[in-house]
């Protein structure tokens, strides 16, 4: 039987006297992965009454989740390792939610000198080990953002069914007239941009998927997929408005809130879009769906997404996070995607 809010709070313990439970959630890294946490997040703090909530992340990934009415006050790791563990020792923590589970985690784990409790997910290293390099699956299809959930059983709190949040802060959305007059009426995202090589389709390939789409498209990545923004949208420069790296994470972010649909790689991006509740095409090379990370719109929620991974591929999944080329050289993930099974799919959604 898990012990519930009301139990831990009325406890004849420092629990007891205090009232107020504090809490320390780590997820240091990427933008999908801390998206993945909000269910958690939310929650926690609904859930457990008067719970001060505290989140760790990377400072240059503060504008996640900057904006998250659920969180109480962050805390952001640099390079000063020192500094951050004096910091977070000074909060004097009752519970540490560990959702991201490293070797980073572990020394704060041994270091700090808080009397406190730790709660962790299940990181299924192993699984995904067995997964990506010998193509036995193990995974127990659970999705990463449930087993965040599952982590605070011991608490009592129960996943509330609503998915995914994403808020972005006062003075970072987009103007009207930040885009093009051709796209004000609407338009379909492309998220291009992706971490490793493996996980982005090639130029051709998004230049074919563009050429068959008769509504306006708006092209998102960083400054490091302008060049390729430039490739694709060379082939009709009205049609398509090359975005990458001219807006920040939460202006793409609200371009990506007011899009009729959202075809993306496997990318931050792709689960910001499940939070506002948008239909997304998932495009899959060199991870997959297996891994228990697709598109995530809660229990709750009817899903609004579609997955497009080549089938009978005995190398795919081939990495948990990409990989900066093919292991086998033939990189038949993304070459093989079957462009018109996506265009379908796009007809449908518009």
């Amino acid at each position: 039987m898990h012990t519930t809010p009301d139990r831990l709070l009325a406890k004849g313990s420092s629990f007891g006297k205090r009232r107020t439970l504090k809490f320390l959630i780590i997820r240091f890294s990427s933008i999908g992965d801390i998206v993945l946490t909000t269910p958690a997040i939310r929650c926690l703090k609904q859930q457990m009454p008067g719970a001060e909530v505290h989140f760790l992340t990377k400072q240059k990934f503060k504008a996640v989740t900057v904006a998250n009415p659920y969180i109480d006050k962050f805390h952001y790791f640099d390079t000063d390792y020192r500094k951050i563990i004096k910091e977070l020792s000074a909060e004097q923590f009752d519970y540490i939610i560990d959702l991201h589970k490293n070797l980073r985690t572990l020394r704060l784990y041994f270091e700090t000198d808080m009397k406190t409790k730790w709660l962790s997910y299940k990181k299924l290293s192993l699984q995904k080990f067995l997964l990506t390099k010998l193509g036995i699956d193990l995974m127990p299809g659970t999705h990463i953002s449930q087993r965040c959930l599952n982590a605070l059983k011991p608490l009592g709190i129960k996943d509330d069914g609503k998915g995914l949040d994403y808020f972005i802060p006062p003075g970072e959305t987009i103007q009207t007239t930040d885009l093009p007059l051709s796209h004000r009426m609407g338009y379909i995202v492309i998220v291009i941009g992706a971490s490793y090589f493996t996980k982005k389709l090639p130029v051709y390939k998004l230049q074919d998927i563009c050429k068959a789409i008769s509504h306006p498209i708006i092209l998102i990545g960083g400054k490091e997929d302008r060049e390729e923004g430039e490739a694709i949208a060379s082939i009709d420069p009205v049609k398509i408005y090359n975005a990458c790296g001219k807006f920040s994470l939460n202006e793409s972010a609200d371009i990506t809130r007011q899009a009729k649909l959202v075809i993306s790689h496997d990318t931050g991006l792709q689960y910001i879009a499940c939070a506002f509740q948008k239909k997304v095409l998932a495009i899959w090379g060199g991870t997959s769906p297996k891994l228990d990370v697709e598109p995530y719109y809660g229990s709750a929620v009817l899903s609004r997404h579609t997955n497009y991974v080549v089938p009978g591929l005995p190398c795919q999944p081939c990495s948990n996070f990409g990989t900066k080329t093919c292991p086998k050289k033939h990189f038949k993930c993304m070459h093989l995607q079957d462009v018109e099974a996506i265009m379908e799919k796009v007809r449908e959604g518009l």
